[in-house]
């Protein structure tokens, strides 16, 4: 019960501290409108390229064996420790217009990745695709492998394999994991900050509006970060419930 009422009490917190009377009038201003949207299309298009990459990088730390593997799984997890802002200078030494890569892209193709929206999708991926890589490898893990050995002396391919018995079978891990992303990347704040910097319509997501306004408004900080968690619930509670469950019954 402590441990519960040690993560309960500072909502609670939130909760008594919020100016009811005023939420309307912080709630209507466009700034939050914008913030809250972009914040929402990036979490998304974020997880879309996690499970696109994420995926098939569990399926090989599930079902490969090869030198170093256990190098692999902790270096896909180090994001997880990483603190964000290390991340985001990562991202920067690598994709800025002087980095690695980036030097490449802004030279030859005239593209310049980091203060962009581009930038903030990233960022987020980058931080939050290791909670999916862990959900699906698990479930991989787990899943019972005859029935992909059937399918495999039925004459059916890897991919065909994959495609029509593997993925269905770990469908609620892949669920669970895309909910974690998508909610680690909704509140992403530290890598974004440093990759994509904090302008408004293009890189100031809600993290970033709720760190600006509590240094010069904190009863808007706290009406944002209340709307933050309204959303941040919303969706575990609705795709955990839709998906998680309902696939596991």
């Amino acid at each position: 019960m402590l441990g519960l009422a040690f993560l309960l009490l500072p909502l609670a917190g939130l909760l008594v501290r919020t100016p009811w009377g005023e939420l309307g009038t912080h709630l209507a201003q466009p700034a939050v409108a914008e913030a809250l949207r972009l914040s929402l299309v990036s979490a998304l298009l974020a997880t879309a390229i996690c499970l696109l990459l994420g995926v098939p990088l569990a399926w090989v730390l599930a079902r490969a064996s090869f030198p170093g593997l256990r190098l692999v799984r902790a270096l896909v997890t180090l994001p997880m420790v990483l603190p964000p802002v290390v991340g985001g200078v990562a991202l920067l030494l690598l994709l800025g217009r002087r980095g690695l890569v980036g030097q490449y892209l802004y030279d030859w193709f005239g593209v310049s990745l980091p203060f962009t929206t581009a930038a903030v999708v990233i960022a987020e991926a980058f931080v939050a695709m290791p909670f999916l890589v862990i959900a699906v490898e698990g479930a991989l893990r787990g899943a019972d492998r005859r029935y992909e050995d059937a399918a495999a002396t039925l004459g059916a391919g890897r991919w065909l394999t994959f495609r029509r018995v593997t993925l269905p079978m770990v469908a609620p891990g892949v669920s669970a994991g895309a909910v974690l992303c998508f909610a680690r990347a909704l509140g992403e704040f530290g890598a974004t900050i440093t990759f994509a910097g904090n302008f408004p319509g293009v890189t100031r997501t809600m993290p970033l509006s709720i760190y600006l306004a509590l240094e010069s408004d904190p009863e808007a900080a706290i009406v944002l970060s209340l709307l933050l968690l309204v959303v941040s619930v919303a969706v575990l509670v609705a795709l955990r419930g839709r998906w998680i469950t309902g696939a596991s019954s």
